[in-house]
């Protein structure tokens, strides 16, 4: 089971329980009793491991660090110049054989 937190704005109270997921969000505040608690959200923490999040974990270390380290690389440089495109294979001239 989840453990939620909850917040009554009369009394200003915090504190947390356990509840299913399908729990209501709001109910009568377990401090005052006067007042309705709501349920807080928080956003859920995130830890990217692993290679492929950052544009520098696809390439080798020493591209990477000759990459970062001169801003000042002329624009004909092979680093930036852009692939030589694939040549594609021309189609068939072979016409299909005559029974």
């Amino acid at each position: 089971m989840p453990t939620y937190e909850y917040q009554c704005p009369k009394c200003k109270a915090s504190y947390e329980l356990r509840q299913g997921f399908d729990a209501e969000t709001t109910h009568t505040c377990e401090a005052c009793g006067k007042g309705t608690a709501k349920r807080v959200l928080h956003a859920p923490r995130v830890h990217f491991k692993g290679d492929g999040w950052y544009v520098t974990d696809s390439r080798n270390k020493t591209s990477a660090v000759s990459d970062t380290s001169s801003d000042s690389a002329p624009a004909d440089s092979p680093a930036e110049s852009a692939p030589a495109p694939a040549p594609t294979p021309a189609p068939s001239s072979e016409a299909p054989a005559a029974s």
